[in-house]
């Protein structure tokens, strides 16, 4: 099969036209302003940005920083540098009080359980983000790029509750070089990809698996209709972590459906 980055391959300057194209007219068909999207400092809150300013003009998108205390100060450095560069408006929301209620709401409330404390996050930020989209007639546009999505590698009604995902098609690696050819700053290219869970995390840490690697399986997977033992012997990777990847496809794909509903028949 040839299973190689070769088959990861875009053309640039066709893919950016038609995730712009794609941009304007969904939100143009929903009579909406414009769009509402959290810009976290990252290569896919960032490449998103760039691509919807393209589609909409800078007016017509709104960057909100949702940071909290234990936030990386880089992190929004970068976010506020590229909002600037790019001419949209922008907001710094501090979520920390937030996170803080909690403590005081619930009693079952406990801030060592990192997934839970992390997946919290997600959710308070996208509340923030529905409050400015329905207050001034806008999209919430989605940032997850392909390979997350597909492992569901975001929060159930936290970044995963968006109205469209323009980059959702794009494997993290496609993510890195469309960013590149639209000129997204190095610093934030260059920087280890982190949800910004808790201090210290990186995605390729918590997946335990590199993206050039994890794309290559899942477009075997996807894309070619490989079977486990193929991806294995192209890749020479153990059956073990092509098996680990399937199964965790398989297990979140609750994640990418609407929920189910009972039919009286």
């Amino acid at each position: 099969m040839n299973l190689t980055r070769e088959r990861l391959k875009i053309d640039f300057e066709i893919t950016s036209k038609k995730i712009i194209e794609f941009i304007k007219n969904y939100v143009n068909g929903a009579r909406s302003n414009g769009v509402v999207l959290g810009i976290s400092g990252g290569i896919d809150s960032a490449l998103t940005t760039k691509l919807s300013v393209e589609a909409l003009g800078a007016d017509s998108v709104l960057g909100l920083l949702l940071p909290e205390n234990k936030s990386d100060p880089k992190d929004m450095e970068d976010a506020e540098n590229l909002a600037k560069s790019l001419e949209i408006n922008y907001e710094t929301i501090n979520i920390t009080p937030m996170i803080n209620s909690f403590n005081n709401m619930c009693s079952h409330f406990d801030p060592e359980n990192k997934l839970v404390a992390g997946n919290l996050r997600p959710r308070i930020r996208m509340q923030i983000l529905y409050y400015h989209a329905n207050l001034l007639n806008r999209l919430v546009i989605g940032t997850g790029n392909k390979a997350e999505l597909y492992v569901g590698y975001f929060t159930k009604y936290g970044d995963g509750g968006v109205d469209f995902e323009p980059i959702g098609d794009l494997y993290k690696t496609q993510v890195w070089e469309l960013a590149r050819y639209l000129e997204i700053p190095k610093a934030i290219i260059e920087k280890p990809p982190s949800a910004g869970l808790w201090i210290g995390q990186t995605d390729e840490g918590e997946l335990g698996i590199q993206y050039r690697v994890l794309d290559l399986i899942l477009y075997g997977y996807l894309e070619l209709k490989m079977s486990e033992k193929e991806i294995t012997n192209e890749l020479k990777l153990s059956l073990d972590e092509v098996q680990r990847i399937i199964n965790i496809v398989k297990r979140t794909e609750h994640k990418r459906k609407m929920p189910p509903i009972f039919k009286l028949g």
